[in-house]
Formats: structure tokens, sequence, C-alpha cells
């Protein structure tokens, strides 16, 4: 017979995740204390370390964690829709909402945390989703652009960092105290400047 050795964890792993998800949202990674993440996951420290190894590793979680609860409507909007246009479309009043969501942290996580970090390993998985998202719209685009969707002379790389800019810039206005219905506004007036056939 095997003893199980140890005390076994006495909080739920997946509600103290989504605490953490909520913290380094709020704060940022280099704002965000091991500390901070224990008292708001319901944790002592050393059960902390003992569930993550550490304020990195978990971050790493935090992020894919976020990335499902919070991040899924992008690829959905592009996904769910007929045309890259109208998936565009609905990607930005979508990311208004999802910016300026009641109860949560405003803006992005991956937006936000990675404001003024000293961590390398931090700043690369942030800027590893960043550029993923970048490289596989400009994709897309060049795919509309082949297909007839879009105008013959569209430039896939520069229209990916348009769009791109756009929501980091929603991301940055929703902390800063934007409100949907001005982020709403922002994605009509960038849908402008999408090219039509």
């Amino acid at each position: 017979m095997t003893t199980r050795r140890g005390r076994p964890r006495q909080f739920d792993r997946g509600e103290a995740l989504r605490a953490a998800v909520e913290v380094f949202w709020a704060r940022g990674y280099e704002a965000t204390s091991v500390n901070d993440l224990a008292t708001a996951m319901g944790v002592g420290v050393p059960s902390l370390y003992a569930a993550f190894g550490s304020k990195r590793a978990l971050f790493e979680e935090v992020v894919a964690e976020y990335t499902r609860l919070y991040r899924s409507f992008m690829q959905a909007a592009i996904d769910e829709e007929p045309t890259l246009t109208a998936g565009v479309r609905r990607l930005l009043h979508e990311a208004a909402a999802a910016c300026t969501r009641p109860g949560l942290p405003r803006g992005c996580l991956v937006i936000s945390a990675a404001t003024n970090t000293t961590s390398p390993e931090a700043e690369e998985l942030l800027r590893g989703l960043r550029l993923a998202g970048l490289e596989a719209l400009e994709a897309l685009i060049g795919q509309a652009v082949e297909a007839g969707e879009l105008p013959a002379g569209t430039d896939p790389r520069g229209l990916a960092h348009f769009v791109t800019g756009t929501l980091q810039g929603m991301a940055h206005q929703a902390r800063d105290g934007a409100d949907r219905e001005a982020l709403e506004a922002v994605a009509d007036l960038a849908m402008r400047a999408w090219p039509a056939r």
C-alpha cells in the first residue's frame, strides 16, 4: 500500500490560476510580486511555488489561460465569417467589447503585461504571441488577394500591421478609460481604410 506523503493542496488550482490572470492583467508582469499573486490566489507563497514552480512559469500558464478564456474570439471572428473582410470587421468590434468587459481589467493582458518589463522571458513570450498573430493575418490577407477578395495591389504585410496596430491601440485606449462606444468608433474608422474591390 502506497502512503501519500505531505499535505494535500488546499486550493483549487484552476481558480487560483484565473485569479493570477486578473492580477497580471491589471498590473502587468513587472509590477506583480509573488506576494501579490499569493494573496489574490488565496495560497501561501510556498504553496504557489509548489504548484507553479516560479513567477515566470506561472505567467506562462496565465498567458495560456488568458488566451483560452479571453482571446479565443479573435480566431473565431476570422474562422466563422464568410470573408476575411467580414472577419476583420467582427474582430475589431469584438475587441472593443473585450477590452471593456465589466468586472475585468481593461485592455489586453498580452499588451499591458509587456509594458516596462525587464524579464526577457516574459517579453519574448508576449512578443511571440503578437508576432504570430501578425504573421497569421498577413498570410490570410495574401490569400484574400490571390482569391480576388482584396485588390491586387494590396500590401499584405502593411495591412496586417495596420490591423494589429489598431487592435493594440484600442487596448491601450481602454486602459486609459476609453469606453466600448469610443472603441467601436475606432473599429468603424479602421474599416474605412480596409481596401475594397
